[in-house]
């Protein structure tokens, strides 16, 4: 495994994207197709809530399929993939196969703290209507102090908050999480890739799509004020859409809009 020693980490030269994201997708209501005109769309939906506090800080985005579909390039998949790519490998493990990516799996059960998170993305033909089923998605994420597992310093002997899930006969995939920090130089974000199968994901095979999920200023305010993200407050406070390196590299035209 690789360990970075600063946590939370500096952003890298190769964590930068390139044309379009999906606060679009989500925020216009329009399915994103992640790689070419005649592949895939994802429709992508996300709810979180505090429970720390007794209080709800809920949102739910969905995009509705059907209507105009735009295709865009793939995103970085950043420094800290997992992947095989760079390093760190999970998805030949045993037991990446979950729905719940909340505990590491095999020699630790080590549970990442944090408020509740529901992921759920829907992968259709780039027509916006036709299902996907039988396709693999592997998600992964920063935990609510914004480290890595199986990289950064103190988590790299962890292997919680990244998994992979089959779609089924209606595309969709969904994940169980924790809500993710803002570290230094990013906004809130989710990573995931698109495989033909699980037997390709697990095999760390051919990726189809490398892309990132931003996640609502008011939701990621709102988890921010409860306890264990104190830092993701100043962070958060720091960067915008417009700014960041993945999503806002088409001059903030992708930014989440209201």
């Amino acid at each position: 495994m690789t360990t970075n020693d600063t946590a939370p980490h500096e952003v890298e030269d190769h964590d930068r994207g390139l044309l379009y994201d999906l606060p679009r997708l989500v925020d216009r209501r329009r399915a994103l197709a992640l790689f070419g005109g005649t592949a895939l769309a994802a429709l992508a939906g996300c709810s979180a809530a505090s429970t720390s506090t007794g209080s709800a800080a809920t949102t739910t985005a969905a995009a509705a399929a059907g209507g105009d579909v735009d295709v865009i390039p793939g995103e970085t998949a950043g420094p800290y993939p997992a992947d095989g790519s760079n390093g760190a490998n999970v998805l030949t493990e045993s037991g990446v196969v979950r729905s719940d990516i909340r505990s590491s799996f095999g020699s630790s059960t080590t549970t990442a703290e944090g408020v509740p998170l529901t992921v759920t993305l829907n992968l259709v033909e780039a027509d916006g209507d036709t299902p996907v089923e039988g396709a693999a998605v592997y998600i992964w994420h920063c935990n609510r102090t914004g480290q890595y597992s199986m990289y950064d310093r103190g988590v790299a002997d962890e292997n919680y908050l990244r998994g992979v899930q089959p779609t089924a006969a209606d595309g969709s995939v969904t994940f169980t999480s924790i809500f993710p920090a803002c570290y230094s130089g990013r906004w809130p974000h989710i990573h995931f890739e698109v495989y033909k199968s699980v037997d390709e994901a697990t095999a760390a095979g051919q990726i189809l799509a490398t892309s990132q999920l931003a996640l609502p200023e008011e939701t990621c305010s709102a988890v921010y004020a409860t306890t264990g993200y104190e830092q993701s407050v100043s962070n958060l406070a720091r960067v915008s859409l417009d700014r960041d390196m993945v999503f806002g590299d088409d001059g903030g035209v992708s930014q989440l809009r209201r």
